[in-house]
């Protein structure tokens, strides 16, 4: 079986220098020579391995480049490496933020609510009820704030939008499904260029927030459901997808992809998902495809 490697760095930290390649080679135990993605931040080389040993070839990459800011992963050199269908999470993924604890902040309640949101990503407590939780202390919040916190405090994680024009560009569909709000999902997703999105819908009430959520949730499940309901409508084969999140609720979304990344994400997270970028930007789900930086759609 041929496995393919992928080493990653920031962009504005190029480390992926001739003896960090020659480093992977030698771990990797390969001849194969490396096939450069973009200059020092990105590069790619096959390696022959038996069925279920790239996750064991990753570990020892990281092991190698331990205390060097280095992304790797290792999976199947296969036709399917360009994904046709693109699901991602919008909280602390494709934006910088948890838009429900800038929302706290409006009544004085951020760490409050932020200590639930990082309870519920980490999976120590359900998503669904701490999400009404959250929700209800937002009660009597005039619908005004929520146009001042997506313009003052949500930027854009960097390499997003490359990622997206350049997947749309090559006949992805994308999505973004959040266990967020639509009043956030829909500007977001517009900046962005998804082609649609999913999430929660705030309950309205005379001009402010009426504390609460409409049923059901989008949640973990929901997360799921929404990856295999685009894949089946566009008659797409399970390898053909992929998948992005960084908290417990996108973890059964990221299984279900084809290649589910998790990014700077939560440790057990970043301990099931099919790969995991903590240090690069966005558009080091386009290196791990085998997109070099020559292709990119800005």
């Amino acid at each position: 079986m041929t496995l393919v490697a992928t080493l990653i760095a920031n962009p504005e930290r190029p480390a992926i220098t001739d003896a960090v390649l020659a480093e992977a080679r030698r771990v990797l135990a390969t001849e194969h020579p490396p096939r450069i993605l973009h200059g020092e931040v990105a590069a790619e080389m096959l390696v022959e391995g038996a069925p279920g040993t790239g996750p064991a070839l990753a570990e020892r990459l990281r092991m190698a480049f331990e205390g060097e800011k280095i992304d790797v992963a290792v999976q199947v050199a296969g036709p399917h490496r360009r994904k046709r269908l693109f699901l991602a999470d919008m909280d602390s993924t494709m934006i910088g933020q948890e838009c429900i604890d800038e929302l706290a902040d409006q009544v004085g309640l951020k760490a409050h609510v932020a200590a639930i949101t990082e309870r519920a990503m980490r999976g120590e407590i359900a998503f669904e009820p701490a999400l009404r939780e959250r929700v209800a202390l937002l009660k009597g919040l005039p619908l005004g704030a929520i146009d001042e916190v997506i313009a003052s405090r949500i930027t854009l994680t960097p390499g997003g939008r490359t990622l997206v024009h350049t997947l749309k560009a090559h006949g992805a569909y994308t999505a973004l499904v959040s266990g967020g709000f639509t009043l956030f999902t829909g500007p977001v997703a517009e900046r962005l260029g998804f082609d649609e999105h999913r999430s929660n819908r705030l309950e309205i009430a005379g001009g402010t927030l009426a504390g609460t959520v409409v049923e059901p949730i989008v949640g973990r499940d929901a997360k799921r459901a929404a990856l295999i309901a685009l894949r089946t409508r566009l008659t797409l084969e399970p390898v053909e997808t992929l998948a992005v999140g960084d908290g417990a609720n996108d973890l059964a979304m990221l299984e279900e992809a084809g290649l589910g990344v998790a990014f700077r994400a939560k440790p057990a997270v970043a301990a099931a998902a099919h790969a995991r970028i903590d240090h690069g930007d966005l558009t080091a789900l386009l290196y791990l495809q085998g997109f070099a930086a020559s292709e990119f759609v800005e």
